[in-house]
């Protein structure tokens, strides 16, 4: 049993992160997270605009900020776990293709915006996942894992959701957080329980291997 808080903040970078870290996790309270994923890089690396007003961060800031980020989740509790998604590739032909002209994203921009967060993970000793290099590794990555070039489809999401699980089964945290290894809340007995293919006994449905248990083991 998880209880799964998604935060999710339309056209962030990190430095709108950095501003309200203390706000989303504050260290006095009273339950702190088991696991926290932290994924920004993609806006950070967009290309700077003249007026300033894009969601641009510079390199050496982008690294200090998520910096700053894991330090502050480090010292929630000793139990508190991180993985950090690095920066994604993006589709530029698919970018221009749908949103016009005037690209402001570029796949290598986001390259280099990887590398300096699995740097800095190996740095900290934060688990990382390379998004960069994971959504390549499908033959059809352009045309597959995207929806506009940028955002990711339903086969791309399930890429990082792969990766995030296969990290969580290989962490020797203690205790262990992959979902398998979770502890029951309630039993599986509740007036609607499964009847055998016989009619004679029940089925306890907890104890199944469901089609996508077995996708996500």
């Amino acid at each position: 049993m998880a209880d799964i808080v998604l935060r999710g903040y339309a056209g962030w970078n990190s430095r709108c992160a950095l501003q309200v870290l203390d706000q989303v996790f504050p260290k006095d309270a009273a339950v702190q997270p088991s696991l926290v994923i932290v994924y920004f890089g993609g806006n950070d690396s967009v290309e700077p605009h003249p007026s300033g007003l894009s969601a641009h961060v510079p390199l050496p800031e982008y690294v200090e900020n998520m910096r700053k980020i894991a330090i502050h989740l480090k010292s929630l509790s000793e139990k508190t776990r991180i993985i950090f998604l690095s920066a994604p590739a993006v589709n530029e032909a698919q970018i221009t293709e749908i949103h016009g002209n005037g690209l402001d994203r570029s796949n290598d921009s986001c390259r280099k915006y990887s590398e300096a967060c699995i740097q800095l993970c190996q740095e900290l000793g934060v688990k990382v996942i390379d998004l960069w290099t994971t959504l390549q590794q499908r033959d059809d990555w352009l045309t597959a894992c995207f929806t506009d070039g940028i955002h990711l489809s339903s086969e791309g999401s399930k890429l990082v959701v792969k990766e995030i699980l296969k990290v969580v089964k290989e962490a020797e945290w203690e205790p262990n957080l992959h979902w398998r290894s979770l502890p029951i809340e309630f039993p599986e007995i509740s007036p609607y329980i499964f009847v055998g293919p016989k009619g004679e006994t029940a089925v306890n449905v907890s104890q199944l291997d469901l089609e996508w248990q077995t996708q996500w083991h």
